[in-house]
């Protein structure tokens, strides 16, 4: 298992210190906002309970056993038992179970057994060493039944005794062959779980193009849809590379901002509405949501002579081609318009030489400053004696 920090007992947070804390070394961590208040740990036995990478699980604490978020438990399985790590305690247990619709009384709530002891983490840690090369091995066989699937990740129980394999398939797959030889080949129980490609990503984890966790395996708990109407309202380029993430299909990040531009849009004229000038007639080509500026183009399907103008002046040609008037050109109250100084460097601090001149200083003491900064004088030369004659051969 991952190495568990020390846990501050009553708190829900398992931080290091006195306050409370978002311990990002979990995955899908839900952060306990009530962990300063005790007494809302008491208020039901059940517990979130989560095992390798993005599976959870609602378990009983039937014999009140003192848990905290970070412990390392023991829990029913079928067979056998399994182990896994407690991720929540307390009111937001309920609140969990009532977000993924879990009714106790029509859901079948298995219990925790115990705290997990040195044998059963050595029975963990011996099951989990298996799962690559038992990976390796049920993707040959699959192969060599030619089945048209992708087995992506195989987690074990564990006390050894059931493996779990998640595949990728677009199409219906016939397990019973394949079944018959995962039983053979690993002597333990198969159990078959099919998942989707941004699953399969949550599940491997990996570093997004931003430079972050994946946030399919860092917070997300659910896949909403995404569509390229999404990258069209943030005016992202439709290249197929840069809308894909890891997984293959759209980034589940084009949804996050997405509500903010439409606000952010309904304050531009429509972009079907073409602008009739004296010049010619000019189609919608982008839009810049930040600057409220708006490019057209003289040409319907590529960018041509293009000309850029904010929304209000956009606004207003709309409104002369509807009396049936036309301007001379789209942009010309922007050339009678006086320029606007967004920046002006007053202090000199874009220039790279404005250390190298040193400020002079007034007194005594520097008197010695102003001496060295004085240009050097050439000492006179000394004046010769009467007596003294010049050699013969000057």
């Amino acid at each position: 298992m991952e190495t568990i920090p020390t846990q501050k007992k009553g708190c829900g947070c398992g931080s290091k210190g006195g306050g409370c804390c978002y311990t990002s070394h979990q995955k899908l961590n839900t952060y306990d906002w009530l962990c300063d208040l005790p007494e809302t740990h008491k208020e039901t036995d059940y517990v979130e309970v989560q095992f390798k990478n993005t599976r959870k699980g609602f378990f009983l604490n039937a014999t009140q056993l003192p848990l905290d978020k970070g412990d390392i438990v023991a829990v029913e399985a079928s067979p056998g038992h399994d182990i896994g790590e407690v991720t929540l305690t307390g009111r937001l247990v309920l609140l969990q179970m009532n977000k993924n619709r879990i009714n106790p009384e029509k859901y079948e709530i298995r219990k925790i057994y115990r705290k997990a002891r040195e044998v059963d983490l050595e029975k963990f840690n011996e099951a989990k060493a298996r799962e690559q090369e038992t990976m390796i091995k049920a993707r040959q066989i699959a192969e060599s039944l030619q089945l048209n699937m992708k087995i992506g990740d195989v987690e074990f129980q564990g006390d050894g005794n059931k493996a779990i394999f998640y595949y990728i398939a677009d199409e219906r797959v016939d397990f019973r062959q394949l079944i018959k030889v995962f039983a053979e080949t690993f002597r333990v129980r198969i159990e078959m779980k099919q998942i989707g490609a941004r699953q399969e990503a949550g599940r491997i984890g990996g570093i997004g193009p931003c430079g972050r966790e994946l946030c399919c395996s860092g917070w997300m708990t659910n896949f909403n849809s995404v569509s390229t109407a999404s990258a069209r309202y943030q005016d992202i380029s439709m290249n197929p590379q840069k809308l894909a993430g890891q997984c293959g299909k759209l980034k589940c990040c084009m949804n996050y901002e997405l509500d903010t531009y439409v606000d952010a849009l309904k304050d531009f004229p429509s972009k079907e509405i073409p602008l009739e000038t004296l010049d010619g007639t000019y189609y919608h080509f982008k839009t810049d949501t930040f600057k409220g500026a708006m490019t057209y183009s003289s040409a319907p399907n590529f960018a041509a002579n293009l000309v850029t103008i904010d929304s209000d002046r956009a606004r207003d040609v709309i409104r002369m081609n509807k009396k049936g008037q036309k301007p001379g050109s789209l942009d010309e109250s922007n050339k009678t318009a006086e320029k606007k100084i967004d920046y002006d460097n007053v202090v000199g601090e874009d220039s790279l030489t404005r250390f190298d001149t040193q400020k002079k200083r007034s007194g005594k003491g520097n008197r010695g400053q102003q001496k060295a900064n004085q240009p050097l004088q050439r000492p006179a030369r000394p004046k010769k004696r009467p007596d003294q004659q010049p050699p013969a051969n000057e």
